[in-house]
């Protein structure tokens, strides 16, 4: 079966810098597919609003093409991606935790089916992104992994407790409290992926997928989509508890040192900031009962 080439799709709002949106159509089974590319490869196709501003348009378009039965979303370069770029998180994530939604919310807003191919590094909002998509092809060069708490970068909504839905309650703790790593092969055993193919190969096994969804209804497609989806509007959406807990989280001294010392290629000082903290609070405490 044979599809026809690429092509970037033009139009009205669809010139971007940081994504590449394009689509291609099945001689046989007729109905296409689009793809979205986060083209950063530089900079690990890390995200800012910016991307995710242009990610939305291209998704909307997608969506409101009949003639689309899925969308894909890729990386240039040698990753899929690591997540938000750290130097725009010192100011930007303010207004993506207060103002803005996560790029999670294209996924569970999407009507068409979303598939993320991915190889390389996935880590952080890419893989949270992924593990939201409807299905994951793999290749067998991926790694998976949050890195919230390494970089003082704090997450809550409903992509960290659907995880578990993903992966059980026990993996699901594991991969967001203590930022380890997965390879292809354990993200297949957790559940984490549907398939892991040979990295050359990838493109093709995401076709394949693409080509079954093509030869079903796509209208039961997108109801079966919500269907499952559904289970994510249960959650609080993002920031609801980082604006409760820690409502100038990054204005703090720990709110920052996670990636200053990322930048900076040290060993973060979490427990000094924390250390320090409790002498204040405790001189804070005995100067009040001077007080009485």
């Amino acid at each position: 079966m044979s599809w026809t080439a690429w092509e970037r799709v033009l139009g009205d709002g669809l010139e971007f810098d940081e994504i590449v949106y394009e689509r291609k159509r099945h001689h046989e089974l007729g109905g296409g597919i689009a793809r979205v590319t986060i083209a950063k490869p530089e900079k690990f196709n890390t995200m800012t609003l910016h991307t995710v501003d242009q990610m939305f348009r291209a998704f909307y378009h997608a969506n409101h093409d009949p003639t689309l039965g899925a969308i894909i979303i890729a990386g240039a370069g040698k990753h899929f991606g690591v997540g938000g770029d750290v130097e725009w998180e010192r100011w930007g994530l303010r207004e993506a935790f207060y103002f803005r939604y996560p790029h999670n919310r294209l996924i569970r807003t999407s009507r068409k089916p979303v598939l993320a191919q991915v190889h390389g590094y996935c880590l952080g909002g890419h893989n949270h992104m992924a593990y939201c998509c409807d299905f994951t092809i793999a290749a067998d060069d991926a790694v998976f992994g949050q890195a919230g708490p390494k970089v003082s970068s704090p997450a809550d909504g409903f992509f960290v407790p659907y995880l578990a839905n993903v992966v059980g309650a026990r993996k699901a703790r594991e991969m967001w409290m203590l930022c380890r790593r997965y390879p292809a092969d354990q993200a297949l055993a957790m559940g984490l992926v549907n398939e892991v193919v040979p990295r050359d190969d990838l493109e093709a096994a995401v076709d394949r997928w693409c080509e079954e969804m093509l030869r079903l209804s796509p209208g039961c497609l997108e109801i079966l989509k919500a269907s499952f989806d559904q289970m994510m509007d249960g959650y609080a959406e993002m920031g609801v508890l980082s604006s409760s807990m820690y409502p100038d989280w990054f204005d703090l001294p720990e709110g920052q040192e996670g990636g200053a010392a990322f930048v900076q290629k040290r060993k973060p000082r979490f427990w000094e900031i924390r250390e320090s903290e409790a002498e204040m609070r405790q001189r804070l405490v005995e100067e009040w009962e001077r007080r009485k």
